[in-house]
């Protein structure tokens, strides 16, 4: 049995003790694709709110994006980041004991800001008692030079994670989920990022509209190839009040099946280089903004022991 690197194994090997992420949602923060620099309306899957716990409290009506002159909200975002990590902190202790952390900038996009805010923000989070690095989220087509070669100095003593949304490779894709960018940005940021030195984390969504097993395992395969460290697999699932609920609705749009999506992950990882590291397996959403598929909102247990079930059968161990 072949026990597959993880995320986790790998922190709590580097730092003799289990290192827990804590995710960050900073009020002001959106995406050129919302903004309308690039699209209008997001990608069609998106609804941010189901997958950043932090987001509905610190939402603002002002936005920040690159160009942003002045930024009137600072010193709110900073009390934001200080009172998300403490408070995450004391739930993960009470219930896991941990003591170390990186804070996750989660929600949005996180380097579509001013450079003296990320900064500050950034510095912050790390001033924090127990905080051991950053994990930062972002879009390929928002992050610049000056942000890159920042953390890439922070890098030389702090755990220091950049995650791009690749999604597919699949122009046609990213077109129809209105991306906003094309597959070349993608590659050409995450070959900038790691020229920097840094930690590059690649998101791959399995169930696309338009796309079957072959093009998904395709767009697994390009991502190890530009040289991501690291890898989070989620199923496409369909949340109310999206874009892409309406097509569901409509019938343009089938979620991938529970079978479908365990092959899929499978044969991924078998064709995973062994050095990259897998953060994560799956996505789910467990209120009643879930539309489909029904199994992305089963207990994350049942369906975590399905998973390993599965990789257990193809001889690894998760």
């Amino acid at each position: 049995m072949e026990k597959l690197q993880t995320f986790g194994t790998y922190l709590k090997k580097k730092y003799s003790q289990p290192v827990k992420k804590i995710p960050l949602a900073v009020g002001g923060f959106t995406c050129p694709n919302i903004d309308g620099t690039v699209a209008k309306g997001g990608c069609t899957f998106c609804l941010n709110d189901s997958f950043s716990p932090n987001l509905s409290k610190n939402r603002d009506k002002i936005f920040l994006n690159l160009s942003s002159g002045e930024n009137p909200l600072l010193d709110k975002q900073i009390a934001q980041v200080v009172e998300q990590i403490n408070e995450t902190k004391l739930s993960f202790q009470k219930e896991l004991g941990v003591a170390s952390y990186l804070a996750y900038f989660q929600a949005f996009t996180n380097t579509y800001a001013p450079f003296e805010t990320l900064k500050k923000l950034y510095d912050v989070a790390l001033e924090q008692k127990d905080i051991i690095g950053l994990s930062i989220g972002t879009r390929s087509d928002s992050v610049e030079d000056e942000v890159l070669e920042y953390l890439s100095e922070l890098s030389k003593t702090k755990e220091i994670w950049i995650e791009f949304g690749i999604q597919s490779v699949y122009d046609e894709t990213l077109k129809r989920i209105n991306r906003g960018h094309d597959v070349k940005n993608i590659e050409e940021a995450i070959k900038k990022a790691k020229s920097y030195g840094l930690n590059v984390c690649g998101h791959l969504i399995f169930g696309l509209p338009g796309e079957d097993q072959e093009m998904m395992l395709h767009s697994a395969k390009v991502a190890y190839e530009w040289g991501i460290d690291s890898v989070k697999f989620h199923p496409l699932y369909v949340v109310k009040n999206t874009i892409l609920a309406n097509e569901y609705m409509r019938g343009e749009f089938t979620p991938i099946e529970l079978e479908e999506y365990l092959d899929t992950l499978v044969k991924a990882i078998d064709m995973m280089p062994k050095e990259i590291l897998i953060q994560r397996v799956t996505a789910g959403i467990d209120d009643d903004s879930l539309l489909a598929p029904s199994w992305c909102g089963m207990p994350k247990n049942y369906l975590m022991g399905r998973i390993k079930q599965e990789l257990a059968k193809a001889g690894y161990s998760y």
